[in-house]
């Protein structure tokens, strides 16, 4: 901005502005009540006048200032124009459980809220425990300093930054039932996530599946999304440790006449083990005990042709390495197509299990116009935000930015 280009302006409206004037004939200098009424006239008129011209000078300056949006440390652009993309969350446990660390959540919901044009962002996905314990009054100082209803709270207050804008879908964890971890299947999730809260659910939401306890809810759930080069896709999430309704449910779903040749990604909270040599999960010491990784990828996964990704968290460990929070694998399915199945879970980073619940880090998936390419690129708007910490905002070891190539 050329700030001295501002003043000009107001120079050019003092100029031109009205001038009092003052009768030709001069009151007599020995009149005093003249000369008072003279002094009074004039100064009324000055400051009329002087009034008249500040607000001229305001509208104008107003009206050819040029007006400046924030600026972005770290703007992200997609890598080809014609992309769109698609927002990948962590368990955000981490974040909801300390207050102190709750901002750093709604940091997050607030750059995708920002970022959703700029990065033509059709859905935002997460892969559950949005609170640590589900419903508990007594406070484990040792692990969180929130109660459960504190927890829903701050999940609730930073999901609402996408609300109405772009859909969100979630796939709830085992910290999302039960009073501490999945002691049975009781969850406040419906109450907190009605449909009617997100109207881009209206538009998106095909399909749901009442929950364990019999509630219609978003907990099993399936959105239908739309692209000139991808065509049809399908978000299919389930509840944790899905019964086997839930699977049978989806596999007729996705292999309907109306959905047979949509492109499926398919979420659920425990499916692969975390690390290198990522495994899907057999067995968890859980009363919700159901379907496993194993038994989600025999049932369902493997014989439904068009499922071709499925989007995990769960898994991770405390030592703060980033390698050992995600994992990736791929294997073909019945039909010979490669199912690429990921797993992003950053809660433990930044501070380990009681640290600030995990960075900011988020992944971007950038489906490219070729319409068979998903790049994914890790970023953290936390460290995003400011330049004396964008340099730290990018994750680029192999495991952090990939493509992967959805067979047709």
């Amino acid at each position: 901005m050329n700030r001295g280009g501002l003043f000009r302006p107001v120079f050019l409206i003092f100029t031109i502005s009205p001038v009092f004037r003052i009768n030709k004939t001069v009151p007599n200098p020995r009149n005093p009540r003249a000369m008072n009424i003279m002094k009074k006239t004039s100064k009324v008129i000055f400051t009329k006048s002087l009034a008249f011209a500040a607000g001229i000078a305001l509208a104008l300056i107003c009206a050819v200032a040029p007006l400046h949006a924030q600026r972005h440390a770290d703007p992200q652009k997609l890598a080809n124009p014609d992309s769109f993309s698609m927002i990948l969350l962590g368990d955000p446990q981490g974040y909801t459980k300390y207050d102190i660390n709750q901002p750093i959540f709604e940091l997050c919901t607030a750059w995708i809220s920002d970022n959703i044009s700029r990065l033509n962002i059709k859905a935002v996905l997460c892969t559950g425990d949005l609170v640590e314990q589900n419903e508990n009054i007594i406070l484990n100082r040792k692990m969180l300093n929130q109660t459960s209803r504190e927890m829903w709270q701050s999940a609730s207050r930073s999901l609402a930054r996408l609300d109405n804008k772009v859909p969100y879908i979630v796939s709830c964890g085992n910290h999302d039932y039960g009073y501490r971890s999945s002691e049975n299947g009781m969850t406040r999730f419906p109450e907190y996530f009605p449909i009617e809260r997100n109207s881009t659910w209206r538009d998106t939401c095909v399909a749901a599946l009442p929950n364990r306890n019999g509630i219609p809810s978003l907990e099993n759930a399936a959105f239908e999304f739309s692209d000139e080069k991808w065509g049809r896709l399908l978000v299919i999430t389930s509840e944790f440790h899905p019964r086997n309704e839930v699977l049978d449910w989806a596999k007729k779903l996705a292999s309907s006449k109306k959905y047979e040749n949509h492109t499926v990604i398919f979420m659920t909270h425990s499916f692969l083990t975390n690390g290198k040599d990522s495994r899907r999960i057999e067995k968890e010491k859980y009363k919700l005990i159901d379907n496993n990784g194993a038994d989600i990828w025999e049932k369902l996964i493997r014989s439904t042709p068009n499922i071709r990704l499925v989007i995990c968290g769960h898994t991770a460990n405390g030592k703060g390495k980033f390698e050992d929070n995600v994992s990736y694998r791929a294997d073909a399915n019945d039909a010979g197509k490669t199912v690429h199945q990921m797993m992003f879970n950053v809660q433990t980073l930044g501070g380990g299990w009681e640290g600030n619940g995990g960075d900011g880090w988020l992944r971007i998936l950038e489906f490219l116009p070729d319409g068979k390419t998903i790049a994914v690129r890790t970023y953290s708007p936390l460290f995003g935000i400011s330049p004396s910490t964008k340099h730290l905002a990018h994750r680029t070891e192999p495991f952090d930015q990939f493509e992967m190539t959805i067979e047709r």
